[in-house]
C-alpha cells in the first residue's frame, strides 16, 4: 500500500476513535496532544482532519485582514487558530462559518472566541473554541501567518497534524506518529469495551483491569 494511502486509511479510522481513546495513547507514546481549554460550541460536534494552521496578532493599524485565508484552505481540512487564548475579541463568526461549510471544510479549532455560536449549530459545522462572545476582532487582530506551526492550548500544531475532537475536547496527532497512535488507540478502546461487559457480568472492576492489562495500556513508556 502507498504510503498516501496508509495515511488516508489511518485517517478513516481515526474518525472513528474518541479522543479519550487517542489522550491514552498519546500519553503511552509520550505526545503532548491534548489541548486544554477548547471545547465544542455544541456538544453534538466531532471533527477529524488535517490541521490547516493560522496565527493571528494585534493590529499594527486599521483595515488589516482577519479572515480572507479561508479561501485559500483546502477541503477536509481543520483550520487551527492560534489567538493566544484572547477572551476580549472574536475571531471566528456566521460568515466564515457558511464559507468554510460551503468548502467542505472538516471544522475549525480556535484558541480564543468565536461569535455567532447559533448559526455554527444550525448549518452542522463544527467550531471548538475557549468560549463565545459578540465582540468583534475587526481592527483588534489580524493574521500573521498561516501554514506555520503555532501552538494552541499548550499544544503545539504544524500544518498536517491530524486534530480530533469530541464532546470532550480536542487532541492533536503530529502527521508522523498517526498510524502508531490509532493502533494504540484502537486496543485501548477494545479493551474498555471488554472491561465494560465483564462488569456489566458481574466481575470486579479491579479484576477485569488486571485480566486485560489496562493499567499497561496507560503507562507511558519507557522508551521508544
Amino acid at each position: 500500500m502507498r504510503a498516501t494511502e496508509q495515511k488516508a486509511t489511518a485517517l478513516d479510522r481515526a474518525r472513528l476513535l474518541t479522543t479519550a481513546g487517542v489522550s491514552d495513547a498519546l500519553d503511552r507514546l509520550g505526545v503532548n496532544g491534548q489541548v486544554l481549554g477548547v471545547r465544542p460550541v455544541d456538544p453534538s460536534f466531532r471533527l477529524c482532519g488535517p490541521a490547516f494552521t493560522v496565527k493571528y496578532r494585534p493590529v499594527a493599524t486599521v483595515g488589516e485582514t482577519v479572515g480572507d485565508f479561508i479561501d485559500d484552505v483546502p477541503d477536509g481540512s481543520v483550520v487551527v487558530i492560534a489567538n493566544q487564548g484572547r477572551t476580549d475579541c472574536t475571531v471566528w463568526g456566521d460568515i466564515l462559518t457558511e464559507t468554510a461549510n460551503s468548502r467542505g471544510l472538516a471544522g475549525t479549532v480556535i484558541d480564543g472566541l468565536c461569535r455567532d455560536a447559533e448559526w455554527s449549530v444550525q448549518v452542522g459545522y463544527p467550531v471548538f473554541s475557549v468560549a463565545s462572545w459578540m465582540r468583534t476582532g475587526k481592527d483588534r487582530v489580524t493574521v500573521e501567518a498561516v501554514a506555520i506551526p503555532v501552538e494552541v492550548g499548550g499544544v503545539t500544531v504544524a500544518p498536517g497534524d491530524i486534530v480530533i475532537g469530541d464532546r470532550d475536547g480536542v487532541v492533536v496527532v503530529p502527521e508522523g506518529e498517526l498510524a502508531a497512535v490509532v493502533e494504540l488507540a484502537t486496543l485501548i478502546e477494545a479493551v474498555e469495551e471488554q472491561i465494560r461487559a465483564a462488569v456489566r457480568v458481574g466481575e470486579r472492576l479491579d479484576a477485569a483491569r488486571r485480566r486485560l492489562g489496562y493499567h499497561i495500556l496507560q503507562r507511558a513508556e519507557e522508551s521508544r
